[in-house]
């Protein structure tokens, strides 16, 4: 046994998890719940996150839980993307977040990295870390893919671009997927080998859990939420709309705006917010807004993941609006849950986005199926899953430096 192998059996187990984050909260959030649940399961564990979100320092971080906070990129709607910071091009940007990346890994010395969604890494910065880490071999690499990515010809041609299944043939240990098999398969269309798809796991949706409980807010209401907020002006605009055009439309609406909404959109909105005398409030940013899904009456949202498993955790009837640029996914995620009964989709070729189609929808959601009363099946456990994929890597890896 080497002497790095013996420090390493001797100390409690370290995980990283990484997470691009150039657009919205759906990356950081995902591995936030990840990290708090294997440290929860392993009280010994450590958890470190890196993560390109600008609003990371404005989230609780569980004990043993921390975060490394890479420059920030901004994507803009055409898919393109630039530098938030000073002075810096998106190239120099990534060769800095690639070099921080590495060092981090290095310094930290992880038994298990997690990568979130992009098997490279922004524009690449992860090769250089995977090249090193798949070359000690001492550190499991784990891949993990939300349930759905973008229609199957459009993920083809961008794996194919950013070589990813090149890199996930050549580093990846282990695919985990976090949905149930049963309703998706966001690798549908992908050139893997079979050996990949032998290392594939299928976990299950992440189930969300409240944090400490707060008094919640006046009953009774429903909650609307863009998610981040940075593409859902047009969803929180239509449901002002519809309180605006129905004084009689209720229960009342509790919204929350998210953090990358704009500055001057929003100041537009709690114009209207105040117009409306009370029928609806609204707030910028929620870090613990699983105590906002958890009084609702119903919740009128758009179709990321990290929402998706908070109306399922919480079993609320929703009303999903998707954005169907500059991906599909939220809308392919939306259509198969519609499918299915657990949540009612606002479509905009099938339903119109128009105030009269909001109108009816809030309407009807008292009269919606609770996601719970429609499938009856384990969708929820993802993070038991995972927890119990983390031992498994672990307790290999103590018997390969044993050995």
């Amino acid at each position: 046994m080497t002497l790095v192998s013996q420090r390493r059996t001797a100390r409690p187990p370290r995980i990283m998890l990484y997470s691009h984050d150039t657009f919205g909260l759906g990356h950081l959030r995902r591995s936030r719940a990840l990290a708090q649940a294997i440290t929860q399961a392993d009280p010994a564990a450590s958890a470190l996150i890196l993560t390109g979100s600008p609003v990371a320092g404005r989230f609780d971080f569980p004990r043993r839980v921390d975060h490394v906070r890479l420059p920030g990129v901004t994507k803009r709607r055409d898919g393109s993307y630039v530098s938030q910071t000073m002075g810096m091009d998106i190239d120099e940007t990534t060769e800095l977040r690639s070099a921080l990346i590495r060092s981090t890994a290095e310094q930290y010395d992880p038994d298990v990295l997690i990568v979130d969604k992009e098997p490279t890494g922004f524009r690449g910065e992860l090769i250089p870390t995977l090249d090193m880490l798949h070359a000690e071999g001492r550190t499991m690499l784990v891949l993990g893919l939300r349930d759905v990515l973008d229609e199957p010809e459009v993920l083809a041609a961008e794996w194919e671009r950013k070589h990813a299944v090149e890199a996930t043939e050549r580093f990846y240990d282990e695919i985990w997927v976090y949905g149930p098999r049963s309703i998706y398969d966001p690798t549908a269309g992908l050139p893997l080998s079979p050996a990949v798809r032998a290392r594939m796991h299928w976990t299950g949706y992440l189930r969300r859990e409240l944090p400490c409980p707060v008094e919640p807010p006046e009953q009774p209401y429903i909650l609307i939420t863009p998610g981040g907020g940075g593409d859902g002006q047009a969803m929180v605009d239509l449901v002002l709309s519809a309180y605006e055009t129905d004084p009689e439309l209720g229960p009342r609406a509790m919204l929350v705006y998210g953090p990358f909404l704009s500055g001057e959109v929003r100041a537009e909105f709690e114009v209207r917010v105040a117009a409306l005398g009370g029928r609806v409030s609204a707030v910028g940013f929620e870090s613990r807004i699983e105590n906002l899904f958890a009084g609702a009456q119903g919740v009128v949202c758009m179709g990321g993941y990290n929402t998706f498993c908070e109306v399922l955790s919480f079993d609320k009837r929703a009303v999903i609006v998707p954005r169907t640029v500059p991906r599909l996914e939220q809308w392919l995620r939306a259509s198969q849950a519609e499918d299915i009964g657990l949540i009612r989709m606002l479509d905009e070729t099938r339903d119109g986005m128009t105030v009269a189609s909001m109108i009816a929808a809030i309407r009807n959601l008292p009269h919606q199926p609770l996601p719970s009363e429609a499938h009856s099946d384990e969708l929820l456990g993802g993070l038991d899953y995972v927890t119990d994929r983390i031992r498994v890597l672990l307790s290999g890896q103590a018997e390969r430096a044993a050995g």
